[in-house]
C-alpha cells in the first residue's frame, strides 16, 4: 500500500510540473502543493523503514544559484540499511521527482564514500565519481595515450626530413625532452587547479567562459572524436590483416569493426571506472611488451653484426632549419597524449603526489622506448625501406619472425585498442566537466546512481566518434586543426607564466621552473606560425571551424530565455534519460 501511494504521489508531482509550466497553476499554489506532497513522501518512507533507521543520512533543503538566476531546491533522503532513496528536485518553474529503489548491499561502500559532513545542522550527501586512479594507473593512462600506432606503422616523418639515422635520433630525443618540459608545466597547473577537464578547465579558469567554450568546441567538433575514429579504424585494419594478408580490407568492414570497438569500450567505461582503468593497464602493458620485443630483437641483431647503418650515422644529414622544423613538428605528434591525465584529476587518489611523478616518468619511458625502437628497426630494415614501407613493424616481423609474423599486427591492434580506451576515458571527462559548467546540456554531467559512472558523457563520446566513422576524409579534418591544437597547448603553458604574476600567492604543490614554460611557449608559437605559413589554406579552414563556435556559444550559453517548447523538450529528454539510465545529478 505504501508503494502504491508513493507512486501516486510521484505522479502528482509530475502533474504539478506540467500544470505549472503551462501556466494553469500560480507559483504559490505550485510550491504549497509541492512541499505538501514532499512531506507526505518522507513520512511514508520513514514508516516503511522505521526498523532500519540506526544509520540514516538525511539531507535538508539546499539552494544553489544557477547562471540564469533561478534556484534549485533539493531534498534527498537515504538509509544505509534500507533500500530506498527519495530525491525531489525543483528548478525554477519545473519540478521532477525521482523515487529510486537502490540495492544498498551492492553500493553501500559508494554511499559511505559519498557522504561528507559539511554543515552545522546535519550531514550532506555528496554524489560524485570515486577516486580510483592510483600511481600505476596514472602511468598507464599517459603511456597508453602517447604510444599509439605511429611508432609501429610509419615513423618516417622525421627520417624523410633529416635524411640520416643519427640526425633522426637527435630529433626523437629532442621531441621527448621538449614534451617533458610542457608536461612538467601541466603538472603545476594540474596540482594548482585540481579540476578535471585538462586544457578546457585551465583556459576557463584563466580567460573566462567564452575562451573556455571555444577550446571545448575544438575538442567536440573535430579533435577528440576524429582522433578516436582514426585510431579505431587503425585497430580494425590491423586486426583484419592476418585474415586479409595479401589484399586490402573492405572499407565497410573496417568501419563497422571500428564502430564495434568504440561500442565495446563505451560499455566498459559505462559499467565501471575501475574496469576501464584496468583495460588501460592491460593494453598499455601489451604495447610496451611489443616494443620491448622489437628492441630486444634489435640488440640481438647488433650482437650478430648487423651494424651497417651505424658506420656513418650522420652521412647525408639535412640541417636546413625548415626541414628541422618539419621533422620536429612530426615528432611531437608521436608524443601527443602526455596531457591526457590532467582530464581526470578529480578521480586521482593523490594528485599532488602522483601527477608529477606519472608525467615525468611516462615521458622519460616513452622517449627511451621510441629511441631504442628506431635503433632496432634500422638493424633489420634499411633507411630506404623505412621510407617506403606502409608498416615498419610488420616488415620487421616478416623478416625476423617468419611464420609468426602475424603476432605483430595483433600487437599493433592491441596498442590501438588501448589508445581508443585512453581517448574515451579522458574525452568523456571533458564533456562531463563542460556540462557541469553549463557549456553542454546538464544531463551529460549526471552519474549512474549505483556505479557513479558518467554514462551520458561516455555515450556522447561514443556517438561523436562513431559519427566521424561516416566521414570519408577524416584525415583532412585533423590536418585543419593541427596548428590549433598546438596553439591551445601553448596557451595553456602560457597560463603558468600569467598566474605567476596575477596569482602569486596561490599554493603550488608543484612549481615548474619558469624557463621551462618560456621555452615551451616560444617554440610552440614558432611551430604554429610555421604551420600557418607552410599550409595557409588548411590553417584557414581550422580558423573557420573555431569561429563556428561563436554562434553556438551565443545561442547555447548566452541566450537564457529560450522558447518554452525547447525547454519542455529538453526537460522531458532529461527526465526520460534519468529514468532509463538510472541517473542522478552530481552534488
Amino acid at each position: 500500500m505504501i508503494s502504491d501511494e508513493v507512486r501516486f504521489l510521484n505522479r502528482q508531482v509530475e502533474f504539478q510540473s506540467i500544470y505549472r509550466h503551462s501556466g494553469q497553476l500560480n507559483r504559490r499554489s505550485h510550491h504549497e502543493t509541492y512541499f505538501r506532497i514532499k512531506t507526505r513522501m518522507v513520512q511514508l518512507l520513514e514508516q516503511r523503514t522505521k526498523d532500519n533507521f540506526d544509520n540514516r543520512v538525511l539531507q535538508g533543503d539546499k539552494r544553489c544559484s544557477r547562471d540564469d538566476g533561478s534556484h534549485k531546491i533539493g531534498r534527498s533522503f537515504a538509509c544505509k540499511k534500507s533500500n530506498v532513496e527519495l530525491k525531489i528536485v525543483s528548478c525554477g518553474t519545473q519540478t521532477s521527482t525521482v523515487f529510486q529503489q537502490i540495492k544498498m548491499s551492492k553500493s553501500s561502500s559508494n554511499l559511505q564514500d559519498s557522504v561528507v559532513n559539511n554543515d552545522e545542522t546535519g550531514s550532506n550527501v555528496v554524489i560524485k565519481m570515486e577516486k580510483t586512479i592510483g600511481l600505476v594507473s596514472s602511468v598507464t593512462i599517459i603511456i597508453g595515450s602517447i604510444i599509439g600506432s605511429g611508432i609501429f606503422v610509419s615513423p618516417t616523418g622525421i627520417l624523410e626530413n633529416m635524411h640520416s639515422f643519427g640526425a633522426s635520433l637527435i630529433i626523437w630525443i629532442g621531441c621527448g625532452i621538449f614534451s617533458l618540459l610542457g608536461a612538467y608545466c601541466y603538472a603545476e597547473l594540474g596540482t594548482m587547479i585540481q579540476r578535471s577537464g585538462g586544457d578546457y578547465a585551465y583556459v576557463l579558469e584563466a580567460f573566462g567562459s567564452f575562451m573556455g567554450f571555444l577550446r571545448l568546441w575544438i575538442e567536440v567538433m573535430v579533435a577528440r572524436p576524429a582522433t578516436m575514429a582514426v585510431i579505431a579504424m587503425t585497430f580494425a585494419k590491423y586486426i583484419l590483416q592476418p585474415i586479409f594478408p595479401d589484399c586490402s580490407q573492405p572499407d565497410t568492414v573496417v568501419r563497422c569493426l571500428a564502430a564495434v570497438c568504440i561500442m565495446i569500450l563505451g560499455f566498459i567505461n559505462s559499467v565501471s571506472v575501475r574496469w576501464s582503468t584496468r583495460v588501460q593497464d592491460v593494453f598499455t602493458y601489451t604495447k610496451v611488451i611489443a616494443l620491448l620485443m622489437i628492441i630486444i630483437t634489435g640488440f640481438v641483431q647488433i650482437g650478430l653484426g648487423h651494424t651497417e647503418e651505424f658506420q656513418a650515422p650522420f652521412e647525408g644529414s639535412n640541417w636546413n632549419p625548415g626541414n628541422i622544423a618539419k621533422a620536429f613538428y612530426s615528432g611531437l605528434f608521436s608524443y601527443a597524449g602526455w596531457n591526457y591525465l590532467n582530464c581526470m584529476i578529480e578521480e586521482m587518489k593523490n594528485p599532488k603526489r602522483d601527477l608529477p611523478i606519472a608525467i615525468v616518468f611516462s615521458c622519460l619511458v616513452v622517449t627511451v622506448v621510441y629511441t631504442l625502437a628506431n635503433v632496432a628497426y634500422i638493424t633489420v630494415v634499411s633507411l630506404n625501406e623505412i621510407l617506403t614501407t606502409p608498416a615498419v613493424a610488420v616488415t620487421f616481423a616478416n623478416r625476423i619472425y617468419g611464420p609468426a609474423w602475424w603476432i605483430m599486427p595483433i600487437f599493433v591492434a592491441f596498442s590501438t585498442f588501448g589508445g581508443v580506451n585512453g581517448n574515451m576515458l579522458t574525452t568523456s571527462r571533458i564533456f562531463f566537466v563542460a556540462s557541469r559548467e553549463s557549456h553542454m546540456p546538464k544531463f551529460i554531467s549526471f552519474l549512474h546512481k549505483d556505479k557513479l559512472t558518467p554514462i551520458p558523457a561516455v555515450i556522447f563520446t561514443c556517438a561523436t566518434g562513431i559519427a566521424y566513422l561516416l566521414v570519408t576524409d577524416i584525415y583532412s579534418l585533423m590536418t585543419y586543426l593541427g596548428f590549433v591544437q598546438w596553439l591551445a597547448i601553448g596557451v595553456c603553458v602560457m597560463i603558468v607564466i600569467v598566474f605567476r604574476y596575477t596569482r602569486p600567492n596561490v599554493i603550488r604543490p608543484v612549481k615548474a621552473p619558469l624557463p621551462f614554460a618560456i621555452i615551451y611557449v616560444t617554440v610552440t608559437f614558432l611551430l604554429v606560425i610555421f604551420t600557418f605559413v607552410g599550409a595557409p589554406m588548411e590553417s584557414f579552414m581550422g580558423v573557420l571551424i573555431i569561429l563556428t563556435g561563436i554562434p553556438v556559444y551565443l545561442v547555447g550559453c548566452v541566450w537564457k530565455k529560450k522558447p518554452r517548447i525547447f525547454q519542455r523538450v529538453l526537460y522531458n529528454f532529461t527526465l526520460g534519460s534519468q529514468k532509463l539510465l538510472q541517473l542522478i545529478p552530481e552534488s
